[in-house]
Order: structure tokens, then C-alpha cells, then sequence
């Protein structure tokens, strides 16, 4: 079955598809205000024209993992996500605290979607 990735660096790629899936990796934003709610609409915002590249959409989530620096600001981020995702169509969903890779990020998501 062929595998197709989109913005492939030397260490990852931003998309992978399979099949009719596609994965992102993790996404941060490249902008890391002190803010969840705006890195977290730069992440979604991202996410969106990831799917689009892929060829798919938010509607078609299957799974998102969502990763925050501090789990007391999680009413912050979700004030956000629930705005986006496609009322109908959430996918299924996880989200812990962690320790991010850089201490500037305050978010990170990762989704699984089925292509259109």
C-alpha cells in the first residue's frame, strides 16, 4: 500500500497518509506567546492546512492527543478546541500534562483523520 508524507524533514514528516488515514505529528506553535488559547489557535490553525495538504478536513477526525505544559489551564485550551472541531464530528480525545520539548510551548496536538 503506497505511503505518501508531506513536509518530511530529516527527522519527521508533518503528515503521513496510509491508506485512507492520515497521521500529523505533533504540532507546536511557531509563534510561543505566553497564551494557551493563542498557541493553541495557531496550532489548530496549522492542523487545518496540514489536512488540507493531505487532502482532508477537520470533520474527518478520528483521534487527537493533546499534550499541555500546565493541565490547570485545560478550560483555556478547550474554550478554543470547542470553537474548531466540527460540531458532530469530534473524534476521540486525550489530554494530559507534560513536560514539552521546548519550555515555551504550552501545547501540543496531534490528530488522526480518515481522508475524504
Amino acid at each position: 500500500m503506497l505511503i505518501k508524507r508531506f513536509q518530511t524533514g530529516p527527522r519527521m514528516s508533518q503528515a503521513v497518509v496510509h491508506g485512507n488515514t492520515v497521521y500529523l505529528a505533533g504540532q507546536v506553535a511557531d509563534t510561543p506567546v505566553p497564551s494557551v488559547a493563542e498557541q493553541t489557535k495557531q496550532v489548530l490553525a496549522k492542523i487545518d492546512r496540514l489536512l488540507k495538504e493531505a487532502g482532508t478536513d477537520k470533520s474527518r477526525l478520528l483521534s487527537a492527543n493533546i499534550w499541555l505544559a500546565d493541565i490547570s489551564r485545560f478550560d483555556e485550551m478547550n474554550q478554543i478546541w470547542d470553537a474548531w472541531v466540527a460540531p458532530g464530528n469530534t473524534p476521540a480525545r486525550a489530554t494530559v500534562q507534560s513536560a514539552l520539548a521546548r519550555p515555551t510551548n504550552l501545547v501540543e496536538i496531534m490528530v488522526v483523520a480518515a481522508l475524504n
